[in-house]
Parts: C-alpha cells; structure tokens; sequence
C-alpha cells in the first residue's frame, strides 16, 4: 500500500492492524481510533491528512512517522496536500452570540454516537439563517470536509489546542 497525505485511515489500518496502538502511543487524541462508531463512519472518509491535523501534526510529517514504523522510505515534499483553513476571517453569517443548536462532538463519540449523522438530524431542524455549532477537543477535518462537499458553509474557530467550535449555516 502507497501512504500519503490522501491515504484512507481505514484503508491504513485494514491493511497494518498494528498501527491502531502505534497512532494511539503517538498522540492521546488518536485514541479516538478504539471508538467502534468512529470507526465505522468517520474513519472511512478520513485522509492522512485529515488525521494529521487531529494531531497537531503536519500532514507529511504524521505520514512519515507511519511509513517510518512500517520500514518504508521517508516521502518529500511531492506528497503535500492541502489542507483546510481553520485561521479563515469569521464569516458574517457566525451570530455573535450563541447558536441555535450546539452539540458537543467530543461527548457524542463518547456515547459511541454518529457525530456525522446526529449533525445532519439537527441540522433539519433548524430555520434557513439559522447557526449550529459543534464543540470537539479536536478539528474534526472530515465533518468538515464532507459539509463543504455538501455546499454547506462551515467554519472552524480553534480556541487552544484541545478546543473548536465549528459553526454551520443552514440556508
């Protein structure tokens, strides 16, 4: 298998099983790859890169730290991809108070939740204008990914390192 920033973490651990407890000694926030929903829905949309940013990690850097722990050769630069803007100018349509719904990310995965499906039922809900937000002590890279391929606008505030608010406009 060919690892790079586009590799599927699915994909990945389907084919090397033993990195599920390589990625989670690497970074406590990888310890998310245990959670069976997780698994099950995120996990086949996330890219390396994706995963990377989760991290704290540069998207080639994590991918070479794998390719590293499998006896592969290092990538250059040639392998980049680009990933999504979280320093972005807050756009207008953010309210400057609270959202019309907020869920917390972090809690549901917890729950074994689908953040993914439990974003789209409350979505329904809400008017045309109206805001929702999702809190995570992680970017949730693919959530987002799959929101902006679905012309949902999206936008991610980091608040520390362990702390994002990631706002959605149903239109």
């Amino acid at each position: 298998m060919d690892i790079t920033p586009k590799t599927n973490i699915n994909a990945l651990l389907e084919a090397y099983p033993q990195l599920e407890s390589f990625l989670m000694a690497l970074n406590p926030k990888y310890k998310k790859l245990k959670n069976p929903v997780l698994r099950r829905t995120v996990a086949r949309i996330a890219t390396l890169t994706q995963v990377a940013m989760i991290g704290g990690y540069k998207p080639l850097e994590l991918v070479n730290l794998i390719r590293k722990e499998l006896g592969q050769p290092p990538l250059d630069g040639e392998g980049k991809e680009a990933s999504p803007e979280t320093a972005e100018k807050k756009p207008e349509w953010v309210p400057a108070g609270e959202a019309a719904a907020i869920l917390d990310g972090s809690a549901l995965l917890e729950a074994e939740k689908n953040p993914l499906a439990e974003v789209r039922k409350a979505m329904k809900s809400l008017e045309p204008g109206q805001t929702l937000r999702l809190d995570t002590d992680f970017l949730p890279a693919p959530l987002i990914d799959t929101f902006r391929e679905d012309s949902i606008p999206v936008w991610t505030e980091k608040l520390s390192d362990n702390e994002f608010h990631t706002w959605l406009l149903k239109k």
